[in-house]
């Protein structure tokens, strides 16, 4: 299935409606028009990546609907197999608090999409909104790269955002519960959360910043001194050595008949570099990668 086939109908969205919903992105082609779907036919959505709802925030939005209602329609999809059932794609936060209101029924726009779509607009809606805390948006990243076979450098494109962000971020997904859960209460920023994950022992790490008030910086210091995780050192080891590159280089110059260079990143990513003299010569090359005779 292609990917990135989002960002269309939101002129005719704009038109139905008026106002765009609190949503980054929609896909399809088809119209969309907001109906007043009962709650009892609503179930959340399992790969939701904003996990966390305080009740604080619920009873404030709560009280706020029982004065004006629903004023943006949440974004629903069919569930296969389950007729006049509908999963939450995006606005999962209205829905509770509707919920709570005493709401029976609630605006929504009813979308045809397939899973990886509608994992790509749930998170691209909380990530663009500031929804998540890091380790939510850390596991929404992997989710979406294991379930929909995805490159860091197509969740990249997808948020708008660097793929040194995206990996130093899913850093966070390796770390025990317990530091999680120290990073979502804001005990430990993300920043000494990412600091100590390549460690042996994070927890201990995490304990000693809090009980001594250590600075991300401090905290490096700490990791430089600590043992290394086996996870990290087998991360490390994963890329290749200087003769292997050169060889790559040497076989791919010869094939294209140009200069090239190759850059691997930490963790296997990089990139390739082939040069050019002239339009002609690119020509060439564009020929030869595709196949064109």
């Amino acid at each position: 299935m292609a990917k990135f086939g989002l960002g269309r109908d939101l002129n005719d969205l704009q038109n139905e409606i008026g106002v765009a919903p609190d949503i980054s992105i929609l896909a399809g082609t088809e119209r969309v028009v907001v109906r007043q779907i009962p709650l009892a036919q609503i179930d959340v959505n399992p790969d939701q990546p904003r996990k966390t709802f305080t009740e604080s925030d619920l009873a404030d939005l709560a009280a706020s609907i029982r004065e004006k209602g629903v004023l943006t329609p949440i974004l629903l999809r069919t569930v296969k197999n389950r007729p006049n059932m509908y999963e939450i794609v995006a606005g999962e936060r209205r829905y509770r608090a509707s919920k709570m209101a005493g709401l029976a029924e609630i605006p929504a726009i009813i979308k045809n999409l397939a899973d990886d779509n509608a994992m790509e607009i749930a998170l691209i809606e909380n990530v663009q909104r500031e929804n998540l805390n890091p380790i939510e948006e850390a596991a929404a990243y992997v989710n979406l790269m294991n379930k929909c076979k995805y490159t860091m450098d197509d969740v990249s494109r997808l948020i708008g955002k660097s793929e040194s962000y995206i990996r130093n971020l899913i850093r966070l997904n390796a770390l025990p519960a317990s530091v999680k859960k120290m990073v979502e209460r804001g005990e430990i920023s993300a920043s000494h959360a990412r600091a100590i994950a390549v460690a042996d022992d994070p927890e201990k790490l995490a304990q000693e910043i809090v009980a001594g008030g250590l600075s991300v910086a401090d905290t490096e210091k700490k990791v430089k001194r600590a043992t290394r995780a086996p996870r990290a050192r087998a991360y490390n080891d994963k890329s290749m050595n200087e003769s292997e590159i050169n060889d790559m280089t040497k076989r791919i110059g010869h094939a294209l008949m140009s200069r090239v260079k190759i850059t691997e990143r930490r963790g296997g990513a990089g990139q390739i570099v082939i040069s050019f003299t002239t339009r002609a010569h690119l020509t060439e090359i564009v020929d030869k990668i595709t196949g064109k005779k």
